[in-house]
């Protein structure tokens, strides 16, 4: 099974990050932690190309099985 195929596991760090109360949090926490996902989402996006051009790589030399 590919990883793009595995189901999202439950309580993984964005699930517990989206159940948290933010009531407790100071407007410069709030910054703070507004800046560390942004960094997160920009590496993942990151690591998303990357793949999709190896990808895309292997496609073009194996030829592609999808679709």
């Amino acid at each position: 099974m590919d990883d793009d195929d595995r189901p999202v596991r439950r309580g993984d760090a964005a699930s517990l990050l989206s159940g948290e109360s933010l009531d407790r949090l100071s407007l410069a926490e709030l910054d703070a932690r507004v800046a560390l996902l942004e960094a997160e989402i920009a590496r993942v996006r990151a690591h998303k190309d990357r793949a999709g051009a190896h990808r895309a790589a292997a496609d073009a030399l194996f030829g592609s099985k999808r679709g």
